[in-house]
């Protein structure tokens, strides 16, 4: 593993535990060269997933960028960081174990916001917001409406 200070490629593991739900080793590292220390995490990859974009564009998947995403509609919500990371391994396993290699966007967008929604409303309707566009109040309106159980007089 290259040191991510120095460049370094002969770095040292120096401890290593599972880490999230057992779904991945977390490695502690040490760089002889610069004395740097870093964590890496190894994950099991059942396949190379492809993300088929809106416009037909294709790009490797990213769990990275998932994680951010998900992190940013998480925001200051009272959810765990374990739990946060739990979601993100179930939804990659789920796409893994779809069968295919070729994800839509729209498949991967689907189950986050099927997940979200079961661990944190807010959270949902913030990543909706992205996913589904919103370009006004209006959109947002319409949305939580959705949400809300219909009230009969």
């Amino acid at each position: 593993m290259r040191c991510p200070f120095c460049g370094n490629i002969d770095t040292q593991v120096k401890d290593s535990r599972p880490a999230e739900d057992h779904s991945a080793i977390r490695r502690r590292r040490a760089c002889p060269a610069c004395a740097g220390r870093f964590t890496t995490y190894e994950r099991v990859q059942l396949r190379d997933l492809v993300v088929v974009k809106r416009n037909g564009r294709r790009e490797d998947f990213d769990r990275d960028k998932l994680d951010r995403s998900i992190r940013i509609s998480m925001q200051k919500r009272p959810v765990e960081p374990e739990r946060i990371d739990q979601m993100i391994s179930g939804i990659v396993r789920r796409l893994e174990s779809m069968g295919e290699t070729d994800i839509p966007t729209d498949t991967i967008g689907q189950i986050v916001m099927e997940t979200l929604a079961r661990i944190d409303t807010v959270a949902y309707v913030r990543f909706a917001s992205v996913y589904k566009n919103f370009q006004a109040a209006d959109d947002f309106e319409e949305f939580v409406q959705e949400l809300r159980p219909s009230q009969e007089d």
